[in-house]
């Protein structure tokens, strides 16, 4: 019996070893990166604040400032600022298919109202400024029905999944915020740190 009893533990010991050992091989190696010797990318606080003088300037709500390939999908940054508003405009709910975008309030407030099911919904064109080079394939729609409604002031964080209508019903004197957008069907144009200076260079007041 202490024989049988001692192989038995040498076997454990042996298996324990040999797992351990398989453990700590796959651990060192791990997966293959999804994107392969791909380098980071940095948006200084100086060249958003560039956008937000080209968007006060132009008027313009929506301004791509990164599309960057990581692999299995793209990932794009932009800067949106949008005005005072006291009441949302006719058929204003945006929906975007494939992208899924997240809002970081950085100063002003406003109201957001959000939801799946959406009222008489019309595809945007495919030469839609917004598809093309924004967010890819979407619609607008005149409501929602059963929509959520949020509060948003600076610092907070919203997640707006693709399908998802949003709409601004009201901003409180203006409402600037950073959008991280993604892309897994890579609908979206890429646009490089280059590209971005390019676009201020041409755009800055």
């Amino acid at each position: 019996m202490r024989k049988i009893t001692f192989g038995a533990g040498v076997v454990l010991v042996l298996a324990a070893f040999i797992l351990g050992r398989l453990s700590a091989q796959d651990s060192a190696t791990g997966p293959a990166p999804s994107c392969t010797m791909c380098p980071a990318d940095f948006v200084p606080k100086e060249e958003l604040e560039s956008y937000e003088a080209i968007s006060v300037a132009q008027t313009l709500t929506d301004q791509q400032v990164r599309s960057i390939d990581i692999g299995n999908a793209n990932v794009q940054v932009a800067f949106a600022r949008r005005g005072n508003l006291d009441a949302p405009n006719p058929r204003s709910v945006a929906e975007h298919s494939l992208v899924t975008e997240v809002y970081y309030v950085l100063s002003g407030s406003g109201t957001n109202r959000l939801g799946p099911d959406l009222i008489d919904r019309q595809q945007r064109p495919d030469d839609n400024r917004a598809v093309q080079f924004l967010n890819g394939p979407g619609s607008n729609s005149i409501d929602i029905r059963n929509p959520q409604e949020i509060e948003l002031e600076a610092g907070d964080v919203l997640v707006i999944p693709a399908g998802t209508g949003h709409q601004f019903t009201k901003i409180n004197g203006h409402i600037s915020y950073l959008m991280v957008r993604v892309d897994p069907d890579k609908v979206v144009p890429l646009m490089s740190a280059a590209d971005s200076a390019a676009y201020i260079n041409e755009n800055l007041p």
